[in-house]
């Protein structure tokens, strides 16, 4: 074996020492832990925890029960006063509709008795054969006028006598009748609706 050969065998035998010159902390125990990492553990030891400990559990609020009895009945309180005041309103609508047609029913009237008057004299002229010509059209125009109003005329000879339509201003006895009977009309009776105006004016058979 040559020199070479001693110098190389020499050096593939020689050590190989690596020296570490960090310090250590003795009290620290362990300094290669990052704060990365005591941060991941300090979470993952958070959840677990978490992941262990029950969820709290609702616990009824004391008084609840008696609160929401007390708004139910006051809530069947406020609809029955609702359901008062509408039927207190419907009733109200009611006699204002009712007051309002009496009172125009009765302004109806009182023109129409402005205009019996005027009747009578058309009636007295249509049985003397006076209502002819233009005079004529204008009778048969308020005729008609009033018959919308809702003016209607009674009193016809032969009617059966009715106290509370008829006004007798004369009585007389007739074997031809079998009751008391209108036997005569002098002045004719009028009605507006169920309302009487006037009563009509007769002379009255009474049975022999």
């Amino acid at each position: 074996m040559t020199r070479a050969d001693d110098e190389n065998d020499g050096q593939a035998t020689e050590r190989v020492v690596i020296r570490d010159r960090r310090k250590i902390d003795v009290k620290g125990k362990d300094t290669t832990v990052t704060k990365e990492a005591e941060e991941s553990k300090e979470t993952k030891a958070g959840a677990h925890r978490a992941a262990e400990e029950p969820e709290d559990e609702v616990t009824p609020t004391p008084g609840l029960g008696a609160e929401l009895q007390a708004l139910r009945t006051e809530l069947e309180e406020r609809t029955r006063d609702l359901q008062r005041v509408t039927a207190e309103y419907a009733n109200y609508r009611k006699r204002v509709d009712r007051d309002r047609s009496t009172a125009a029913e009765q302004t109806t009237g009182t023109v129409l008795t402005a205009l019996l008057p005027v009747l009578d004299d058309i009636d007295r002229a249509r049985e003397h054969g006076d209502l002819v010509g233009p005079f004529a059209s204008v009778a048969e125009s308020l005729g008609a006028v009033v018959g919308k109003l809702g003016l209607v005329a009674f009193g016809e000879k032969g009617d059966p006598f009715d106290p509370t339509r008829h006004e007798a201003v004369a009585h007389l006895t007739s074997a031809d009748v079998t009751e008391p009977t209108c036997v005569e009309v002098m002045r004719r009776g009028y009605t507006l609706g169920e309302r009487l105006l006037r009563p009509a004016l007769v002379a009255v058979a009474d049975p022999a």
